[in-house]
C-alpha cells in the first residue's frame, strides 16, 4: 500500500481533516473545566511574569489545579495576552483542534513508520470516524494535548532504539519534548519514563536472545542517553507549572499521588443510577469505552487479532507488544487500583490513537490478506456500514460530536437517561445564543436575570443589561430569575427516563438525535420565591399561602413540595405534609431531602417500620447521605446492635471524619463496652 499517489491523497485527506476539526472548534462551546483551567493559566502567566512575586497559581484549595502543570492551557494563555486576542475562548478552542489534529497526524505518521501510506490514510479516516475524540477536540485542553504527547512519547522510544542505524538526533530531541510536554500538562506523564527505562530492558534482552551476545559499551551508551532524555524532560516540564519548579522532586512526586487518586468526587450517571466517582464498579472505564468508541474500530482491532499471527513476526513482535502494552497497562492500572472515575473515559483519550493505530493495522492487513476482489467488495461494504453511525451523528448532531454513543447501546436514544450525555456543557452556548436572539426579537432590554447549571458570563459579556448566575437545577424555585438555561446534567434520573424534562415552562429545546440536552426556561411565576422567602423570614402562613399558589402554576418542581411541607409542619399540620412530601416523590422518586424528611416525620410518629423503608430508600439512591446511616442506625439499634454498628462503621468507611456517626458508635458501646466507647468519644472528640 505505498503506491506514490497515497502520499498525495494522505496530504489531502490530513488537510480535509484539519478543516473539519477546526470548524469544531469554531463552533463548540465552553466545556465544564474551561474556566477553572483559564483561570488557573491567568495565574501561571502572572506568577511567571511578576517572577514568582504572584503565588495565586499555588493556592488551589478547591480546584487542586496547582497539581496540573497544564502547560498547554498556560502556552495558549501566554498567546492570548501576547497577541491581545479579544475572543478567548474561540483561539482556545482552535488550538485544541490544532492539537487533535496534530495528534491524529503523529499517529497517522507512525503508522506510515509501520506499515506505509495506506495504513496512514486509514488512520485518518478513522479519526473522522471518532465521535468522542473528534468531540473532546474542540475545547478539551488537557486531554487532548496529553493524547498527543502519549503517543508522539510511544512513536519516538520506537524510533529511538528500533532505527537501524545511529540515534538520529532529532528522533532524541522530539522524545525528550514528548515526554517533557506529558508530564507538564498532567504528572501522570511520569509513566512514559517508566515505559522508556522498560522497554530498554526488554529491548537488549530482546537482543541478546537474538545475538546470543551484548556489545556492553553500546548498551552503556544507550542508557546514559535514556537517562539524560528523562532528566532533561524532566527539567524541561518544569518551564510553564509553578508548583513543580519550588520543589521538583518531592512535588512532581506529590503531584502524581493526588491525581491517581482525585480527592473531588462528584455523582454520575451509569446504567440508570447516580453513582459516586469514586464507588463505581470495576468496569466503568472499558465500558463506557465499549458503548463510546465505534464499531468499526473495534472490527479494525478484531481483524488485528484475528490476523496477528500474520502480522507478528520475530523482528515486530516487541514493537506491537509496546503498543498494546500502552492501551492495556494504564486501565489495568487505574482499575487494580480503584481510582476516582468520572466523565466518561475522557482522562483516558490518550490511550486512544493507538487503539487507531492497532485498528488501521488490523484493517489493512486484512485488505492484503484477501485476493478475492468480491470479498473485497464485501469487506468494503460491511466497513461502510459500520462507519454509517458515527459519520451520520457526526453529520445531523454538530458541534456535539462527544455525545455519541455507538449501538450495543442503542445509540444516544438508548443512553439517554442510563448514562451520561452533556456532562460538559457544550450545549449551554446554542441556549445561549437563541435566548439571546428570542430577548431581542422580543425587545427585552430591561434588567434581566438569567439562572443557568453552567456558567454563562463569556456568553453575555456584551450585554450589560443581562445579569448571570449558577443556580442548580434542583434549587431554581429558590432563586430569583427570569430565564434559565439547563444542560441535561444533573437532572433526575426518572425525570430523563419518563421524559418529563425539559418541563412544561420551556419555551426552547436543543436536540441531538431526538434527544433533549439542552432548554431555555422562562419563569411562570414568583409565587414560590415569594414563600421560600416567607419561609426563611418566620411567616410560615404567607409561606403556605404562596407554595399552594404556586403549585397551581408549577407542579413539575418537587423543591416547592418540599418547602411547602416545612411550613406546614411548623403549622403543626404534620399530616398534610407528609402527603405534600409523598407527592413531591411522584416527580423525584430519589428526591433525597423529601425521604430524610418523611423518614424523620415518620420517626416523631412512632412509626419505626415506615421510617426504616425511607432511610433505607434513601441510602440506596446516595451511598454517602451520611445523616441517614446515623437515622437508621438509631432505629435498629435495639433489634440488632449488630446490623446498627455496621451501618455506623460503612458510613465511616466513606467519610472517617462524619462525627455523627462517631458518636454514635461511641454510644452504641456505652454500656456494653465503656473502654470501646471511650476511644470512639476520643475520636470524635479530635473533629470539630
Amino acid at each position: 500500500m505505498n503506491n506514490p499517489s497515497l502520499k498525495y491523497l494522505f496530504v489531502i485527506i490530513a488537510a480535509l481533516l484539519l478543516f473539519l476539526m477546526l470548524k469544531g472548534g469554531r463552533d463548540a462551546g465552553i466545556s465544564g473545566d474551561e474556566y477553572f483551567h483559564y483561570n488557573q493559566s491567568v495565574s501561571v502567566y502572572n506568577f511567571i511574569s511578576t517572577l514568582g512575586k504572584d503565588t495565586s497559581a499555588l493556592n488551589t484549595p478547591n480546584t487542586h489545579l496547582k497539581y496540573y502543570g497544564q502547560s498547554f492551557d498556560n502556552l495558549t494563555t501566554i498567546l492570548i495576552k501576547w497577541l491581545n486576542i479579544d475572543d478567548i475562548f474561540l483561539f482556545r478552542h482552535l488550538s485544541c483542534s490544532v492539537a487533535g489534529w496534530l495528534t491524529a497526524m503523529v499517529t497517522a505518521l507512525f503508522a506510515i513508520w509501520l506499515s506505509g501510506y495506506g495504513t496512514g490514510i486509514l488512520v485518518l479516516l478513522l479519526f473522522a470516524l471518532s465521535p468522542t475524540f473528534l468531540g473532546h477536540a474542540q475545547n478539551n485542553l488537557k486531554d487532548i494535548p496529553f493524547a498527543l504527547s502519549y503517543i508522539a512519547a510511544i512513536f519516538f522510544t520506537l524510533k529511538f532504539f528500533l532505527n537501524q542505524n545511529k540515534t538520529k538526533i532529532y528522533d532524541a530531541l522530539l522524545l525528550t519534548a514528548s515526554i517533557a510536554f506529558s508530564i507538564s500538562i498532567r504528572s501522570g506523564g511520569l509513566i512514559l519514563i517508566c515505559y522508556l527505562f522498560l522497554f530498554f530492558i526488554f529491548f537488549y534482552l530482546h537482543k541478546y536472545q537474538e545475538e546470543k551476545q551484548t556489545d556492553i559499551p553500546l548498551v552503556r551508551r544507550k542508557f546514559f542517553k535514556v537517562l539524560f532524555i528523562s532528566l532533561a524532560a524532566l527539567v524541561l516540564s518544569l518551564l510553564l507549572w509553578p508548583y513543580g519548579q519550588i520543589d521538583p522532586l518531592h512535588n512532581i512526586w506529590k503531584s502524581y499521588q493526588v491525581m491517581s487518586q482525585f480527592p473531588t468526587t462528584i455523582r454520575q450517571l451509569f446504567e440508570g443510577k447516580m453513582e459516586w466517582s469514586d464507588l463505581m464498579p470495576w468496569y466503568y472505564l472499558p465500558k463506557y469505552m465499549a458503548i463510546t468508541i465505534p464499531l468499526i474500530i473495534f472490527a479494525g482491532l478484531m481483524a488485528f487479532g484475528i490476523l496477528s499471527k500474520k502480522i507478528l513476526n520475530r523482528e515486530n513482535w516487541l514493537t506491537y507488544g509496546f503498543i498494546l502494552f500502552s492501551i492495556l497497562f494504564p486501565i489495568v492500572f487505574v482499575i487494580y487500583q480503584k481510582s476516582n472515575l468520572y466523565g466518561s473515559w475522557r482522562h483516558f483519550l490518550f490511550v486512544y490513537p493507538s487503539i487507531i493505530l492497532l485498528a488501521a493495522i488490523g484493517f489493512s492487513h486484512l485488505f492484503n490478506y484477501f485476493k478475492n476482489k468480491y470479498i473485497i467488495v464485501l469487506i468494503l461494504l460491511f466497513s461502510l456500514g459500520l462507519a454509517l453511525h458515527p459519520l451520520k451523528f457526526i453529520i445531523l448532531n454538530h458541534p456535539y460530536y462527544y455525545l455519541y454513543y455507538n449501538q450495543l447501546v442503542g445509540g444516544l436514544d438508548g443512553a439517554y437517561g442510563n448514562y451520561e450525555t452533556d456532562y460538559y456543557y457544550h450545549t449551554i452556548r446554542q441556549g445561549s445564543e437563541w435566548l439571546t436572539k428570542y430577548l431581542k426579537t422580543n425587545k427585552q432590554d430591561g434588567p434581566i436575570k438569567i439562572a443557568t447549571n453552567f456558567s454563562v458570563i463569556w456568553n453575555f459579556r456584551n450585554q450589560p443589561n443581562i445579569k448571570s448566575f449558577y443556580c442548580q437545577y434542583d434549587e431554581r424555585s429558590q432563586v430569583d430569575w427570569d430565564y434559565m438555561i439547563v444542560s441535561n446534567s444533573y437532572i433526575p434520573v426518572s425525570q430523563l427516563q419518563n421524559g418529563t424534562w425539559p418541563p412544561k415552562n420551556a419555551i426552547h429545546v436543543i436536540y441531538a438525535d431526538q434527544i433533549p440536552v439542552c432548554a431555555v426556561l422562562k419563569r411562570e411565576t414568583k409565587l414560590d420565591l415569594l414563600g421560600y422567602e416567607a419561609l426563611l423570614s418566620g411567616d410560615t402562613a404567607n409561606a403556605s399561602r404562596n407554595f399552594a399558589a404556586a403549585l397551581k402554576i408549577n407542579t413539575q418542581d418537587e423543591l416547592i413540595f418540599y418547602n411547602f411541607a416545612t411550613a406546614l409542619v411548623r403549622e403543626g399540620k404534620t399530616d398534610s405534609a407528609r402527603v405534600v412530601l409523598q407527592s413531591a416523590l411522584k416527580i423525584n422518586p430519589g428526591y433525597e431531602p423529601v425521604l430524610m424528611y418523611l423518614g424523620n416525620i415518620a420517626v416523631t410518629q412512632n412509626n419505626s417500620r415506615e421510617a426504616i423503608g425511607y432511610y433505607q430508600t434513601l441510602i440506596g439512591f446516595n451511598r454517602k447521605y451520611y445523616e441517614a446511616y446515623v437515622s437508621l442506625s438509631r432505629l435498629l439499634a435495639d433489634s440488632d446492635i449488630s446490623k446498627s454498628r455496621g451501618l455506623l462503621k460503612t458510613c465511616l468507611t466513606l467519610n472517617p471524619g462524619y462525627k455523627p456517626a462517631i458518636v454514635s458508635l461511641a454510644d452504641s458501646y456505652r454500656k456494653s463496652d465503656p473502654e470501646v466507647a471511650k476511644k470512639y468519644d476520643k475520636l470524635a472528640n479530635s473533629y470539630k
